[in-house]
């Protein structure tokens, strides 16, 4: 706390510097054990003691946090702060994945620097070695969470490769084989010849890229009249060689006779059948399609329909295997090809080739092509009805997990995510889950000599089960491990202590919020609700935010190829250009792109980045919050917020000075003084409910953008603007009862802003809190309160006053017209003038004083009629007002004739546009909207402007 013999305002700096308060508060934060479950508040809120979880989508432990993991952390945090000011038991549950594939690459390619291959370490090296990159970048992730102030329980914190959380892995993969929900099956998987491992859809970016068609001729092997050989037309040609028939639609009349006739496999020599297929699309191509079930996904389904059989022609590393003619034995597949097509070419096989554009599909971190594979691989079975004896028999863990969305147990924000859901699920494969990488949760499963296949627990259980079913000698363990959506999958209640049936898994589970990229709404989210059903029996959370990506300022992903890539501590310590350029270049192989990136770098940020903090950071993001839409982010939002922070700060800074050691009158309920308070105090007061009312709906809604909206308008235009300068006209010319009543509503409302504001940005909120607190009496200076734990401010209608709000209503608009009167008599703003008005002499008379400080007045008059002084007037319903301000006529008239002209000549363009009928038709609604909008604006500030000039020349 403050030591009490130092004036509260000495403590606070001029202005606001985030850095030595934010590392402060976070260390205080942590010794208070405010982020723990079970720290609530007493508070009479509706939520008082109810349990609120959210969890981390874990970050992967591959190197830093990016700017949409800053994004997640603000909404997560402002969720979690919220409601543990409403009285909740809030639990905010951090972790990170040990994320298989790509830590995998990420240690390899340090390998790979010191010429060393994992093979070369064996598998235990290696995962030292792996173990050992963990702990070094899983504590640089933390302590970037850290910085963006999230109040998350540390004491909670796993890694998805923790003890704990292989327990439940392995208790889940055998539960799942003993219910015959998981199997081993030979099945086409998406496979990276390079990193030598099956990858999921979302490690697979398709590209279009420009390749060509060839049409390859098969001979019949009976020839029907002229027709000696149909022929097809691919992109592949290296994988015909594991060709089983070629195909054509059943109701394509060139064809029809054919079906069921044989061809010669060219280069091969195989007999294969003609089959019909309604898969042929017939207009494409020559209507002929080769079938190559073990090398793409589509003929895959044609095999199993037509029982063909399966022959797979590439090794595991892309090259041509013995299953192809010895001449092409151990090329790699694009040099197969190019031989291939020559050898077509040289036996008159080949017929034209053209050009091609189609989706190439690469693996996302090695570039690599992605081959369809039939290869050996563990698989779940996503539409097979679950056994007796568990949550849901009779209905597969698909339809389980639609239901629960259907019925409004997990509800999504924005809800049309709900249909991508219902869309991807509708279509769903089996769920291929073994990844041929050493780094992962390896698979429970051993197998003898013969090839039985034993999964268990541990591997003493796997030898009691082989003893039972007299399988003797060695079992061999799979060296395959789990991908890593499977761990992360059942992160909802093997954090809470699952397979056992814990306290936190009784109170904490369900967890509330999981906010999360629509990008992996298939990939983890569904199957979170999959596991959480058929494991537990409950949804893992009620509710979905699905944000969009955070994009740069021109709407271009963030990557480092590109080198517009921000990282949310630069934003916050700030960073100077060599380190931001080092930081962007480095690891870049092309000189000419690292070249590009310095260039763009050098442009956009000539003197680095400025700190800004991590409130300025958490308001910008929150500021962006608009459900579901991407964000274009822009340094200068993040600049403004950092002001707005500023403006926070020094308003505190003026309540202080003008609360500390002063009379402050008796606070009524803690918001504003009891009696001889002002309509503006009323006004304020009522103000705040309003703004509390719009807030609270606002966190209910999970509208973020309307949070942070609301704050800074109410902060800085009301607060600020409006009610720190009209109250001190109040201190300077009310009775001392007024004064200390004014001080009263100065420092209470001040107080609850601050907690209003505190999930956003925490860090100065709470170092604010600490001396407004004090001295507006909520605390005192031996107390070891934080307003983290404080209650969070509730709509009161009690302290709605409408009359004051009506009456601050037309005062504001008195203002604002004075102030646009000086403004079309080009005064400048030190300028004092007198005030001329005419209406209600006594709400005059009581509004006099705020309009002479605000409107910067030499005083008021007021009168019975405006004397006709040729200056212009300002109507507000039955008050007039005036400048009284000497007019040199002549300068005066010439002004406005210019004026006049000008006011024409714009209002002549508007109307030209839309009558102009090409403008009209062709230009986008809101170019035609703004063009009516100038010329109501130019017609009524010509009307103005011909007013005035008439007065002047009567």
């Amino acid at each position: 706390m403050s030591d009490s013999t130092t004036p509260l305002l000495d403590e606070l700096s001029p202005s606001f510097d985030p850095a030595g308060i934010e590392k402060n508060w976070y260390e205080r934060w942590n010794a208070l054990g405010v982020f723990k479950a079970g720290q609530h508040t007493t508070t009479t809120a509706p939520e008082s003691g109810q349990p609120y979880t959210i969890q981390f989508p874990p970050p992967n432990v591959t190197g830093t946090l990016h700017m949409g993991h800053a994004f997640n952390q603000t909404i997560m945090d402002g969720l979690v702060r919220y409601h543990r000011m409403l009285g909740c038991d809030t639990v905010f549950v951090p972790g990170t994945d040990h994320a298989g594939i790509a830590t995998q690459i990420v240690v390899e390619r340090q390998l790979d620097a010191q010429h060393i291959s994992r093979h070369d370490l064996g598998r235990e090296k290696f995962l030292e070695r792996v173990w050992s990159w963990k702990e070094q970048s899983g504590n640089t992730i933390t302590s970037q969470v850290r910085r963006l102030g999230s109040s998350a329980d540390w004491s909670r914190e796993y890694f998805t490769m923790d003890p704990q959380m292989s327990r439940g892995v392995i208790e889940t993969f055998v539960c799942l084989y003993e219910q015959g929900l998981i199997y081993r099956g030979k099945r086409l998987v998406n496979w990276d010849p390079v990193l030598g491992t099956a990858v999921s859809d979302l490690e697979v970016e398709s590209k279009e890229e420009q390749g060509s068609l060839w049409h390859i001729h098969y001979p019949l092997k009976e020839a029907s009249g002229d027709l000696k050989f149909l022929t097809v037309a691919t992109t592949r040609p290296e994988t015909m060689f594991g060709d089983v028939a070629i195909m054509v639609h059943p109701e394509d009349e060139r064809y029809a006779h054919l079906i069921g006739k044989t061809v010669i496999l060219p280069l091969v020599g195989r007999e294969i059948p003609i089959i019909a297929d309604e898969y042929v699309d017939k207009e494409f191509g020559t209507g002929v399609v080769k079938v190559t079930p073990a090398h793409d996904f589509n003929d895959y389904a044609v095999g199993q329909r037509h029982q063909l059989a399966m022959i797979s022609v590439l090794t595991l590393d892309a090259k041509m295997n013995d299953q192809v003619p010895e001449k092409y034995q151990g090329l790699d597949r694009f040099e197969a090809r190019k031989l291939a097509v020559a050898d077509l070419e040289n036996q008159g096989l080949l017929g034209e080739i053209k050009p091609h554009k189609l989706m190439v599909p690469r693996g996302d971190r090695t570039n690599s092509v992605i081959e369809p594979m039939l290869t050996d691989q563990w698989f779940v079975a996503m539409s097979k009805p679950a056994p007796e004896g568990t949550f849901n028999p009779g209905k597969s863990i698909t339809e389980v997990a639609l239901e629960v969305v259907d019925n409004g147990q997990v509800k999504f924000y924005p809800e049309n995510w709900s249909n991508t859901y219902h869309q991807w699920l509708d279509n769903i494969q089996d769920w291929c889950i073994s990844r041929q990488l050493w780094w992962g949760h390896q698979i429970p499963a051993w197998y003898s000599a013969n090839g039985d296949v034993i999964v268990a627990r541990s591997e003493e259980q796997a030898y009691e089960q082989a003893k039972v079913k007299g399988i003797t000698g060695t079992l061999t363990r799979d060296p395959d491990v789990l991908d890593t959506w499977f761990s992360s999958a059942l992160v909802p209640f093997t954090t809470m202590g699952w397979p056992e049936k814990t306290p936190d898994y009784e109170r904490y589970l369900p967890s509330n919020v999981l906010v999360t990229g629509f990008d992996i709404i298939f990939f983890w989210v569904a199957r979170m609700i999959m596991m959480s059903m058929h494991l537990t029996g409950q949804v893992p959370f009620k509710q979905v935010y699905v944000h969009g990506l955070i994009l740069d300022a021109n709407g271009q992903k963030m990557s480092k190829s590109k080198g517009n890539t921000l990282d949310p501590v630069d934003l916050i310590d700030g960073i100077d250009l060599d380190r931001l350029l080092e930081k962007r270049t480095t690891g870049l192989m092309n000189p000419k792109q690292a070249s590009q990136i310095e260039k763009q770098t050098r442009k956009e940020f000539p003197d680095g980045i400025q700190a800004y903090g991590t409130d300025a950071l958490r308001f910008t993001l929150s500021a962006y919050a608009t459900l579901g839409r991407n964000m274009n982010f822009d340094l200068k939002r993040c600049g403004g917020y950092r002001n707005f922070c500023n403006k926070l700060w020094n308003a505190t800074r003026f309540v202080l000075m003008n609360t500390e050691g002063k009379v402050l009158a008796p606070s009524h309920g803690g918001l504003g003084a009891k009696e001889h308070t002002s309509f503006v105090d009323k006004w304020m007061v009522s103000r705040l409910q309003q703004v509390t009312a719009d807030i609270n709906k606002a966190f209910k809604d999970l509208r973020f953008d309307f949070i942070a909206n609301s704050l800074y308008h109410f902060i800085w235009d009301e607060y600020c603007d409006w009610y720190v300068e009209l109250a001190k006209v109040q201190i300077q010319y009310s009775t001392p009862q007024e004064q200390a009543a004014t001080r009263r509503t100065l420092i209470d409302v001040l107080e609850v802003l601050l907690r209003l504001a505190h999930p956003i940005i925490p860090f100065i909120t709470e170092e604010l809190w600490q001396k407004v607190a004090l001295v507006s009496g909520k605390i005192t200076a031996e107390d070891e309160l934080t307003i983290s734990t404080q209650s969070y401010p509730l709509l009161q209608e009690s302290y709605v006053d409408t009359v004051s709000m009506e009456q601050m209503k037309q005062l504001q608009a008195q203002v604002d017209s004075i102030r646009a009167l000086r403004g079309e008599m080009n005064l400048s703003p030190a300028e004092r003038v007198p005030l001329i008005a005419q209406g209600q002499t006594d709400l005059l008379k009581h509004h006099a004083p705020y309009l002479k400080a605000l409107a910067k007045l030499e005083d008021v008059e007021i009168v019975d009629q405006l004397p006709d002084l040729g200056a212009p007037v300002q109507i507000l319903d039955n008050t007039h007002l005036m400048l009284r301000v000497e007019i040199d006529v002549e300068a005066e008239l010439a002004r406005l004739s210019k004026e006049q002209q000008r006011l024409e000549t714009e209002l002549a363009k508007a109307q030209g546009k839309l009558n102009n009928e090409n403008f009209v038709s062709r230009a986008p609604a809101a170019v035609v909207a703004q063009e009516k909008e100038r010329v109501t604006q130019f017609s009524e500030l010509l009307t103005k402007v011909k007013e005035q000039i008439t007065k002047l020349q009567a």
